[in-house]
């Protein structure tokens, strides 16, 4: 992992990553457009902060932060002063289960309580089973409640919403 490094994103950062994700949909396409352009819009606005893993400067994994409950739907409970949701937990195929996203979602928790962040947040679907056993390993074993979200082309999912204290 020499080569690897964390960081937080600039605008060109952004720019890269989410051409590759848009590049990867298939049949949803749209949403990832409509979510690139909202993402951008927050990080300038300062909302959120997002995390990226790069290997020989090649971005492999990343997570976003945010900060205000105006970014997320069922924010209540989720985020806050004191509490940020993290989201959008990626990595390039070929480069999951190396650690490169474990050491990121920690440099990520130490900028966070730096800030003065004392809880994360973040949302699964139920069905998500890999994603959920990463989540309750990270430490995410406080059930926050269950909702609903609605994509951009009016797709709705299923999400169960945990926490953890990082302070």
């Amino acid at each position: 992992m020499e080569d690897y490094i964390c960081k937080i994103a600039n605008l060109d950062d952004m720019n890269t990553k989410w051409d590759y994700e848009i590049d990867r949909a298939r049949d949803d396409k749209n949403n990832w457009v409509i979510w690139k352009e909202k993402n951008i819009i927050n990080f300038q606005r300062g909302l959120i902060i997002p995390y990226y893993g790069l290997l020989n400067e090649r971005i492999i994994c990343e997570c976003t932060a945010v900060l205000d409950s105006s970014v997320i739907q069922n924010a209540e409970g989720l985020v806050n002063d004191k509490t940020a949701y993290l989201m959008a937990f990626r990595t390039v195929p070929e480069y999951q289960g190396q650690g490169y996203f474990s050491k990121l979602f920690k440099y990520a928790i130490e900028d966070l309580k730096n800030r003065g962040y004392e809880r994360v947040t973040l949302g699964v679907e139920p069905k998500e089973l890999n994603n959920k056993e990463i989540y309750f390993h990270y430490g995410f074993d406080e059930h926050i409640k269950d909702a609903k979200e609605v994509y951009p082309d009016g797709t709705e999912i299923d999400v169960e919403y945990y926490g953890k204290t990082i302070k």
